[in-house]
């Protein structure tokens, strides 16, 4: 990566300040966070953020390493040391700006995104035996300020976002979520006429209706959003591509290029007796009631179910959101049913140690085979199948087996299903002439996101079937970077 005088200059002056040795002495930051007895009757973020004495401080235990591989681990290949250093030298306005460059939404991505298995994985600190450097605290931290500071100048913009007419040439982007926000954002910095289509009444696609407002609050995505409409995207909520719009009328509406990031809103189930009845249902319906529609605040008509004895079956993000979520309506008994170990959960180790904190018991090692209801129908309780774990499957973990004759009935009056999605499948089946995949994911070309359809684009989770915040982002990013080459030869 190629560093201006400036910053060599100033990469040199703490060389001098902090030798390495000094530098590894200090102690990772720890971030405050609200008690557990607190939070759990109430919605307001768990992390507090960090001060600014300890963001310079936490800043100061970058290395300045020459080939800084903590880079190599993000998707949107922010510059991570960049931003760091300014934090260090006190300019947190410039540590934004920095981040702005190639992320449209760090508030979101400082506070979500699974640092610890993309950038700080990289952190040289893991050869040392040593916590490595807090990466995501400080960019939450940098973000915040700036937003904080009502800082909305971004910087390092391409000119021709400048120009007021800009390229003239107009983008569909199909849903809000983070791959779409992150492809409309980088293609108004290029000058063109962004229009993003989101199928419901608010922008932010899953930012908004999966993701509790006690991890990622509302105001800090409707900030991040705010910014992209400073920068001329424009958008149109409560329509359906593929049912309002087709994509004969995006192209005949003049839109030269599509992105389509409409995510994997589809439920998967486990097909076991009993799961029709009535107090089973997926985390994607229990989470979009509660965090978009409102259900159970004040004033809010959207019903949702609520149970004293809760089992959330799964183990990632999703799952702890969703067990956390019933911790905060009431549930006296939360239970994370997963069919394998701890060690091997997907979610992010501080999620799963807030919810311990929280009063949640895990349930690992077991796999639910049946839902037993009472006379109405309504779920009374589950079996559970005893594992161990045999062999290591595909993906390197070792795969759940039945322990013959180890079945177990516990109690439950809710039970939230959380294990995995598949794609929307409304455009691949709508839209004549795209590859799509066995799994029902849009088919690209993974350099440029170009499906089959010259005009189109994808990325995110109708892409990927599932995937991080980060890497949806990266997508947009990729989309961006391909179709304005290929649009600006045509123009």
């Amino acid at each position: 990566m190629t560093i201006s005088p400036r910053e060599a200059a100033w990469r040199e002056d703490l060389r001098k300040a902090h030798s390495a040795k000094e530098r590894a002495a200090i102690p990772r930051v720890k971030m405050p966070e609200l008690d557990p007895a607190y939070r759990i009757t109430c919605n307001e973020e768990v992390n507090q953020g960090i001060s600014a004495e300890q963001a310079v401080l936490e800043a100061t235990r970058c290395m300045d390493c020459p080939n800084p591989t903590c880079v190599t681990g993000c998707p949107v290949g922010i510059n991570i040391p960049g931003f760091i250093k300014e934090i260090e030298r006190g300019e947190f306005l410039e540590a934004a700006a920095v981040l702005k460059e190639t992320s449209a939404l760090p508030a979101v991505c400082g506070r979500v995104c699974p640092q610890e298995k993309q950038c700080e994985s990289k952190c040289i600190y893991h050869k040392m035996k040593k916590e490595p450097v807090a990466i995501g605290y400080l960019e939450r931290f940098a973000a915040d300020t700036a937003r904080l500071s009502s800082q909305t100048t971004i910087v390092g913009t391409p000119a021709r976002a400048n120009d007021a007419s800009g390229t003239g040439i107009k983008v569909a982007v199909v849903g809000s979520g983070p791959a779409g926000l992150s492809f409309a954002g980088d293609m108004a910095k290029r000058g063109y006429k962004v229009t993003v289509f989101e199928a419901l009444h608010e922008i932010g696609g899953v930012l908004k209706y999966g993701i509790p407002e006690f991890r990622l609050p509302n105001s800090i995505v409707d900030e991040e959003i705010d910014a992209l409409r400073d920068l001329g995207v424009e958008f149109v909520k409560d329509c359906v591509v593929g049912k309002t719009l087709s994509y004969d009328q995006l192209l005949e509406m003049g839109f030269k290029g599509i992105f389509v990031a409409s995510g994997a809103g589809l439920p998967r189930f486990m097909n076991i007796p009993g799961e029709n009845l009535i107090g089973v249902m997926s985390s994607n319906e229990y989470l979009t009631r509660i965090n978009l529609m409102g259900a159970g605040r004040p004033g809010w008509d959207t019903p949702v179910l609520r149970g004293k004895h809760v089992a959330i079956i799964g183990g990632g993000n999703t799952a702890m959101d969703s067990v956390r979520t019933a911790r905060r309506m009431g549930a006296e008994r939360a239970m994370i049913v997963y069919r394998r170990s701890e060690a091997e959960m997907p979610a992010r180790v501080e999620e799963i140690k807030h919810a311990k904190e929280e009063g949640v018991e895990f349930l690992n090692l077991y796999n639910p085979v049946e839902y037993l209801g009472d006379e109405k129908g309504r779920v009374t309780a589950m079996r559970l199948q005893r594992m161990e774990l045999g062999e290591p499957d595909a993906s390197g973990r070792r795969s759940p087996v039945p322990v013959e004759g180890a079945i177990e009935e516990v109690p439950v009056d809710l039970v939230i299903v959380s294990v995995g999605v598949s794609p929307n499948p409304l455009i691949p089946n709508t839209f004549a002439g795209l590859d799509v995949s066995r799994r029902g994911t849009i088919v690209v070309d993974e350099a440029t996101m170009q499906s089959s359809l010259p005009e189109l684009y994808a990325g995110g989770d109708i892409v990927r079937g599932g995937a991080t915040v980060i890497l949806a982002m990266g997508d947009g990013r990729r989309a961006a970077a391909a179709m304005d080459e290929k649009l600006s030869v045509s123009d």
